[in-house]
């Protein structure tokens, strides 16, 4: 720290930043490397936590798909909406190296507080609610409030001349922000699933991991602290333009009636802000205004994290073999693709255009990118509607869902008065094809069911309830039994079973590490969930103690399985059935909408980055980064907003997003149209020729006023 205090010092006696040391043989400071790392734990540690926070909210807090939408982008709202509290502390108080150590120390202490959360054994599902909330809130100020801080902090560390060094720093620092992403969410999901702890899948391990590298973060940054520049506090453009907007308005409406007409209501400030600023603010808010259609982009985008996440939990993750990926991980493909197709859209595709002599400005860049983002929500939605065909949907209201399991020796009839649901006989040990839909005229009825076996008819009075899913098991000479079934995909894709017993012993059954116990005489077991691939350890308690081991083959991912058990003491047979169809649509499916989305990006982010930049001067740069980074925030609002209120099914859900967004690119490509780009570094050439507009005004008056004096002085009567 004592290095730290000599820069401070010759900064504040020479008024010159001190040069840091640099690599060998280069213009590259020594303390950018410790930025770098310091970078690349930080996203490490928010994007794994993040990874898998939306399947936390689920399957940990069992909270409903809707609310863990609407926290997750709540959370990340709240994320960037707090980078501007974080410029304000580092420009106007603590300067960015405190700023950076102090809201790094915050993040880390939200780390722990959400892995503690995460573990089983510390509290109640309400404590476990209340330090994950917490843990949230305070990591989303750690992360939003150095956002601003380190990137910046980074540039001050070169030398005013390094300006190509400064931009391939910038270069290295974003590479280092993908590579964080990317590994984060390959390794966290495989933390979270993979890793058993407290008897299940460890969520605590996968939320401590990226709290260590924040740890690590913080102890690196801190390790250089004696080779960085500091720059003190110099003031936040930020609050400056917000009191010169604030003072131009209060002045405009306080004016006499009698007062002039000023060109701009921007100049009713030119009494306390020089010409300078007033003009600068008027260039900002002139792309402040085309960044009002823009949150509609980043409310699509960002849900790669919650609904595409969850979309990809009912799908097939198996790519054959060993090869089997979490729902989580196609996150990932988001990074992976942006590292691809930045070189490509920049080499390929704009020069590509350009030859067919089509003029892409920025603005009709990011137009496009707002219909690759819509396309890519058209793209889910046909997903999304394949994906539902092999859900079981919750009956509605006065309805139920039956389906017939035949376990009598020999071909059966059923049949319901007033329906006709099960028009041909049904063989015994047949697998029904799907539920059918019963209607029901109350909430709850007794209906006489009819069953014609071997030339007899045989009567059942059974009572039958709204919303709720049935199996009507049908054995020996007849009996009925009628079962409640599961049938709620799990979010994990994990494949369900459960056991009928037809032998006249106890059985115990052991399927990795899922047990069963089915009484004799036609018992069922629950329903529990299983790996897909499992031998199945069956021990038949009777007089002679038997065990069989059989392999059950590969179970498929979100299928629901009922298993027959039967023979005799000597032997031990099985028949499968498909109560709910498995995810038969495959993870790859998904691949078309994350290539849109991020082919959206390259042409909407990174382009608006660029022209925001280009169309304002360098002293207002960090304020149209709050507007950019405030987008981002009011998206995730907006998708809070939908999620809690709209209640509609997922694929309606997606389309209504598609079209609002291409309603929204319309809109800004009218804005587009009317829009005039200019030069920042034009502002000066005007401002210099006011000046001298202004100078030969002066001496104009001031020529007069001598000519007057001189007029005076000159006896009356005087010839001339």
């Amino acid at each position: 720290m004592g290095n730290a205090k000599d820069n401070d010092t010759e900064m504040s006696q020479t008024g010159k930043k001190p040069r840091s040391p640099k690599i060998c043989g280069t213009n590259y400071p020594v303390s950018i490397g410790f930025i770098v790392v310091n970078e690349f734990c930080e996203r490490f540690s928010y994007y794994g936590m993040k990874a898998v926070l939306t399947l936390y909210f689920i399957n940990y807090l069992h909270w409903n798909k809707n609310l863990s939408t609407a926290v997750y982008h709540a959370f990340s709202g709240l994320c960037y909406f707090t980078p501007i509290i974080g410029a304000i502390i580092a420009d106007s108080w603590l300067g960015k190296f405190k700023t950076i150590i102090y809201l790094s120390i915050i993040y880390v202490i939200g780390h722990v507080i959400k892995s503690v959360g995460a573990i089983p054994d510390v509290g109640d599902s309400t404590v476990h609610v209340i330090l994950s909330v917490l843990g949230l809130v305070l990591i989303a100020f750690g992360t939003g409030g150095i956002k601003p801080c380190v990137a910046a902090f980074g540039g001050d560390q070169f030398d005013e001349e390094h300006v190509d060094e400064r931009r391939k720093f910038f270069s290295i620092f974003y590479m280092s922000i993908n590579a964080g992403s990317v590994l984060s969410t390959i390794i966290t999901p495989i933390l979270r699933d993979d890793v058993q702890c407290f008897g299940s899948g460890c969520y605590a391990l996968a939320f401590g991991v990226p709290a260590a590298l924040m740890v690590v973060a913080l102890v690196v940054f801190i390790s250089g602290s004696g080779l960085y520049k500091k720059t003190p506090p110099e003031g936040n453009v930020l609050l400056t333009v917000c009191k010169c907007i604030s003072f131009a308005i209060r002045n405009r409406w306080r004016r006499p009636k009698n007062s002039p007409k000023r060109e701009h209501w921007l100049d009713w400030a030119e009494e306390k802000y020089s010409k300078r600023v007033i003009e600068e603010i008027k260039m900002v808010l002139r792309v402040l205004l085309l960044y009002i259609p823009l949150p509609m982009f980043w409310a699509l985008f960002d849900q790669q994290g919650s609904r595409w996440t969850l979309q990809a939990t009912r799908m097939n993750l198996d790519f054959g073999g060993a090869f089997v990926i979490k729902p989580d991980h196609m996150q990932m493909l988001n990074a992976l693709l942006i590292l691809v197709f930045v070189p490509i859209f920049d080499m390929g595709v704009y020069p590509l255009i350009g030859l067919c002599r089509i003029k892409l400005t920025p603005l009709k860049k990011m137009a496009s990118g707002m219909i690759l983002a819509a396309l890519a929500f058209c793209a889910a939605t046909v997903v999304e509607v394949n994906v539902i065909k092999t859900v079981v949907e919750a009956p509605p209201a006065r309805e139920c869902l039956l389906q017939v399991l035949n376990l009598a020796a020999g071909d059966v009839s059923v049949k319901i008065p007033g329906h006709s649901l099960f028009p041909e006989p049904i063989k015994p040990y047949d697998d029904p094809p799907e539920y059918l839909r019963l209607p029901l005229n109350d909430i709850n009825e007794n209906l006489t069911v009819s069953v014609t076996h071997q030339g007899h008819d045989h009567e059942c009075r059974l009572n039958f309830s709204e919303g709720t899913v049935y199996s009507l098991i049908l054995y020996n000479d007849i009996t009925c039994n009628l079962v409640k079934d599961d049938f709620t995909k799990s979010e994990m894709g994990e494949p369900f079973l459960r056991f009928i017993n037809t032998r006249t012993d106890n059985i115990n059954i052991t399927l990795g590490r899922t047990h069963f116990d089915v009484s004799s005489n036609y018992g069922i077991s629950p329903s529990k969930d299983v790996d897909r691939r499992q031998y199945m350890d069956v021990t038949c308690l009777s007089s002679t103690l038997k065990t069989y081991q059989t392999d059950l083959g590969l179970l498929d991912y979100g299928a629901y399985y009922t298993f027959i058990l039967r023979g005799d003491s000597d032997n031990l047979m099985w028949n499968k059935m498909v109560d709910v169809q498995p995810n038969n649509i495959h993870i790859a499916w998904q691949i078309p909408q994350y290539v849109l989305i991020t082919a959206g990006e390259v042409m909407f982010s990174i382009t608006g980055l660029e022209f925001s930049y280009s169309q304002a001067p360098a002293s207002m740069k960090s304020v149209l980064q709050a507007g950019w980074l405030l987008t981002v925030a009011f998206g995730n609002v907006i998708v809070l907003i939908v999620a809690e209120g709209a209640g509609l099914e997922q694929w309606t859900e997606f389309v209504l997003f598609a079209a609002l967004l291409v309603a929204v690119s319309i809109i800004f490509s009218i804005m587009a149209y009317f829009y005039t780009y200019v030069d920042p570094d034009h502002l000066d050439k005007m401002l210099k020729e006011d000046a001298k507009e202004d100078n030969m005004d002066d001496l104009k008056k001031d020529k007069k006023e001598k000519e007057s004096m001189y007029m005076n002085d000159i006896p009356k009567g005087t010839k001339m």
